[in-house]
């Protein structure tokens, strides 16, 4: 059994980890697995696929992760929100992912489905809170857990004291680690880092990275973190928009910088959100000297 958090803590130098969402249809799938292939021979730390709002895509988490778990030689960790889902289909789900090998999960409340800030209702058979989920997990056996965090706090939080409150509580509940939402500046991960510490966790804080290649990543980036975007950052890319080269060039410069800074800071793993493409995160991967936490691991089952 590979777990996320040993391969973390027995890697002797920073690593990275990928994430993936589920395909619509057989053309993303091909796609999503012509990238998987080509991160494959660099062994991230580990690779995750999303969950969709309100388990609709759990059937496309379901089958690619197990796919992962049984064809290739990359460490899964799956998605699973409590959005729309009983605690007897949670359970169903959870013996589903152990049944195909995958035993790292991401446990997330997850978002309303249709508008991601309305109104929190839970499944009359469900769970509230990701805290709940955390320890339901562990309950089923023994996996190893992250949860995520959230740099400018979550969107409904009062305030960054309440957000670290429940974001520890998670982390007691039985997590291993956090990966932390987007974020602009390596100070807004740094400033969360040292929160959680000074409340009194050692839990493992991992910061989410998102290659700005496109004026669309840059728009998703603003839209997922929920805060204002700096203004250098700005000044920096958008006079580039309508260039997508010497946007891509300059964004992948910004990206570097702040994963560089970092590292320097002791950061032991960077998380990229690819999109389902390789290209970016394989340049970044090179850029920045990243290695697996198990060099040979690659080649394991191979003949």
């Amino acid at each position: 059994m590979r777990r996320v958090v040993d391969r973390l803590n027995s890697a002797g130098c920073p690593t990275f980890s990928v994430e993936f969402f589920p395909p619509r249809d057989e053309q993303d799938e091909a796609i999503l697995w012509r990238s998987i292939r080509e991160l494959e021979p660099l062994d991230p730390a580990y690779m995750s696929i999303t969950y969709g709002a309100g388990g609709s895509s759990r059937e496309g988490t379901i089958r690619n992760i197990a796919r992962v778990a049984t064809d290739t030689t990359l460490v899964p960790m799956a998605h699973l929100t409590a959005v729309n889902h009983s605690v007897s289909q949670l359970r169903n789900v959870i013996g589903h992912f152990a049944a195909v090998g995958v035993h790292n999960i991401l446990a997330l409340r997850g978002d309303p489905p249709g508008d991601v800030m309305g109104e929190w209702v839970a499944h009359p058979e469900g769970l509230n809170y990701a805290e709940e989920l955390v320890r339901l997990i562990r309950e089923l056996g023994d996996f190893c857990v992250g949860v995520s965090a959230f740099p400018y706090g979550h969107p409904r939080s009062a305030d960054l004291e309440t957000d670290t409150h429940y974001l520890v509580r998670k982390l007691r509940a039985g997590a291993d680690f956090a990966i932390a939402q987007l974020f602009f500046e390596a100070e807004d991960f740094l400033r969360l880092r040292d929160r959680v510490s000074a409340a009194g966790s050692d839990a493992l804080m991992l910061p989410g990275i998102m290659p700005l290649t496109t004026p669309r990543t840059l728009h998703k980036t603003i839209e997922l973190s929920g805060a204002t975007p700096p203004r250098w950052l700005l000044e920096r890319l958008e006079p580039l928009s309508d260039d997508p080269k010497a946007f891509r060039a300059e964004g992948l410069n910004v990206i570097t910088e702040l994963c560089e800074r970092l590292l320097a800071e002791g950061v032991p793993e960077l998380h990229f959100y690819t999109f389902n493409r390789s290209k970016a995160t394989r340049e970044l991967v090179d850029r920045l000297g990243l290695r697996s936490p198990e060099p040979q691991l690659a080649l394991a089952g191979r003949p």
